[in-house]
């Protein structure tokens, strides 16, 4: 009512397709929530601040919500401002027109005005030392809010039709919606990953997924086979774009020169001993693991293919390719010396036992990390409202003050209580040597994630060449292969 009634006092947002209002929306990472104790009360605050910062003069609702539609567990800000400003404030660098600082006047988003908002967001978590991505930079997957609710329309339909299939006594096929550009952004990923030029990129699109990669003026577009007009590297993200693949190329050619310059059959990787073993020691076990990255692939099973029995063309083609994967496997298998099944599985073994290690060892990094980050945290808030704090303790009406100030005082009393009982001699944490403790962590916490990450592929390859082996030999596997959860490094 009080919008309406300023919008008639200036005449303005009276026509039915004048833009009333302005809608921003500040996302926190879930992460926030475990890893620097952020809350809905200390998400509306710095939300209050951010509108009354960036948007003076304006009225405003701001809205914290403690969950995301799509049950993301992400704390995010609704900011909902009217967009005819009520008062004259002053003139800001970001401002493009002399009418944009005084009221009767819309709000006016400009080019400047949106770099301005979006570094605001950047500085205002950095201070917090929340996680936060470079707004500024452009996406590495670009996925519009229409892109999103379309793939969440999509899944919708098709769970619905799977769920009455199984009513029906049906198995469905396919559970996972996947719309156009994701299948274009998976079979890029993959041909980049691989290609060691532009030409093997197009190649390896064309053979494997009947994509067309099409360039103009320096520019990659793509072709999805059932389109007709192509759609620009620029419309997926920045991971799709000539400059970036150009460069991923030319480091997959060095890598596989470097591989065949070097002898590439023996990959050394060192694992520490974890705190408390027998040898109460934390020395470094060298350990020595058979590891080449191969193009083996599971031998698929027709007698359980449902396509393969309702297409006969099919089943010829998986007949030949079962036919080149076991070919491969009898060639890793001779040429890597396993002589019996039981020596091909006792390494398995014995490479599973490593994984589990250096998967324990990363997430006990990770949990000093989090540990971390809590003290930087409460630190920071700490020193904010120290002075507000003070201030309270040298008034004489405590009482008033504590109304008024009720929000600062209750943070430092919060982040005071937080530090006496994680602090072993009493006293208040440096936070310059919490956060160079916090850079060594990030340090061994990518090392240790190295060392999971081989570990793991080379019980996934082996994996592999059990279940080929099983299928040569007319025997059934169980593939017991642990879900592999990458972890963030930033």
């Amino acid at each position: 009512m009080e919008c309406m009634e300023l919008n008639a006092r200036y005449h303005k947002n009276q026509a039915y397709d004048e833009i009333k209002s302005h809608h921003y929306i500040i996302s926190f990472d879930p992460k926030d929530v475990t890893e620097n104790v952020l809350t809905a009360e200390r998400a509306q605050q710095l939300g209050m601040e951010y509108a009354e910062k960036n948007f003076p003069g304006h009225q405003a609702l701001v809205c914290t919500h403690t969950d995301g539609h799509n049950k993301s567990g992400n704390i995010h800000v609704h900011i909902v401002i009217n967009s005819l400003r009520k008062y004259d404030v002053e003139r800001q660098d970001f401002m493009e027109r002399p009418c944009d600082s005084r009221a009767g006047y819309k709000h006016h988003v400009s080019s400047d005005c949106l770099i301005h908002l979006k570094q605001s967001v950047m500085d205002m978590c950095r201070r917090e030392h929340l996680h936060q991505v470079d707004l500024l930079a452009p996406a590495k997957k670009k996925i519009t809010e229409r892109e999103y609710h379309a793939g969440r329309r999509g899944q919708k339909k098709l769970d619905d039709r799977c769920q009455q299939m199984k009513a029906d006594g049906v198995t469905p096929r396919k559970t996972k919606f996947q719309a156009q550009k994701d299948f274009l952004r998976a079979a890029i990923e993959v041909a980049s990953a691989a290609a060691r030029s532009q030409e093997d990129f197009q190649r390896l699109l064309v053979e494997k997924y009947h994509i067309t990669l099409k360039i103009s003026r320096g520019r990659y577009s793509y072709l999805h086979p059932e389109r007709s007009k192509p759609i620009t590297g620029r419309q997926l993200g920045a991971l799709y774009e000539e400059k970036y693949l150009l460069q991923l190329f030319e480091e997959n050619a060095k890598t596989h020169d470097m591989e065949q310059n070097t002898d590439p059959e023996r990959i050394h990787i060192q694992t520490e001993t974890p705190a408390g073993s027998a040898s109460g020691t934390a020395d470094t076990e060298q350990t020595s693991i058979l590891f080449i990255r191969s193009d083996l692939h599971l031998v698929t099973d027709l007698q359980n293919c449902i396509k393969a029995e309702q297409s006969h063309a099919y089943a010829q083609k998986v007949k030949l390719s079962n036919l080149k994967e076991m070919a491969k496997t009898v060639s890793y298998i001779q040429e890597y010396g396993f002589d019996t099944r039981e020596s091909l599985e006792s390494t398995l073994s014995d490479t599973k036992s490593h994984t589990a290690s250096s998967r324990k060892a990363l997430k006990s990094i990770e949990g000093q990390l989090r540990s971390i980050n809590e003290q930087i945290h409460y630190t920071g808030q700490y020193l904010a409202n120290r002075s507000v704090y003070q201030q309270f303790c040298s008034e004489r009406n405590k009482g008033q003050f504590r109304k008024e100030h009720s929000a600062e005082i209750s943070l430092y009393e919060t982040a005071r209580k937080f530090l006496k009982e994680h602090s072993d001699d009493g006293k208040l944490p440096s936070m310059k040597l919490l956060k160079e403790k916090k850079e060594r962590l990030m340090n061994r916490k990518k090392e240790a994630q190295n060392t999971y990450h081989r570990y793991y592929d080379y019980q996934k390859e082996l994996d592999t060449v059990c279940s080929n082996v099983s299928m040569i030999l007319g025997q059934t596997y169980n593939r017991q292969l642990e879900k592999h959860k990458s972890t963030d490094i930033s």
